[in-house]
């Protein structure tokens, strides 16, 4: 049985690509961002989400902006820049290649 370290590690390398996925869909608030991932094998924390949030910025891959809230104070909505967009479709084009390999080796 794989221990958690090492599908860990496997999480840890995926993240980046599942939250430019989760925001390629709409701008999209943290919050939300760790409630879809909740769902899911990749559950994360605000403190692993924010810092990783804040990189992708400073790389120029996510823009965001200030909304109004019903229920506090302005949020910062994420949404991918041209820079961004092209990140996901290399994730997603190495992503592809990655199935095809480990389908051909059977089993």
């Amino acid at each position: 049985m794989l221990d958690d370290q090492k599908l860990g590690a496997l999480r840890k390398g995926f993240l980046e690509f599942l939250v430019l996925r989760i925001i390629s869909v709409a701008s999209v608030y943290a919050a939300d961002i760790l409630k879809t991932l909740a769902a899911t094998e990749f559950a994360t924390q605000e403190g692993t989400l924010y810092p990783l949030l804040s990189r992708l910025r400073r790389e120029g891959l996510l823009e965001y902006d200030w909304r109004e809230s019903d229920t506090g104070p302005p949020r910062k909505y994420y949404r991918l820049t041209a820079a961004g967009a092209e990140r996901l479709g290399e994730f997603n084009d190495y992503w592809a290649r990655i199935n095809r390999t480990i389908q051909s080796f059977g089993g």
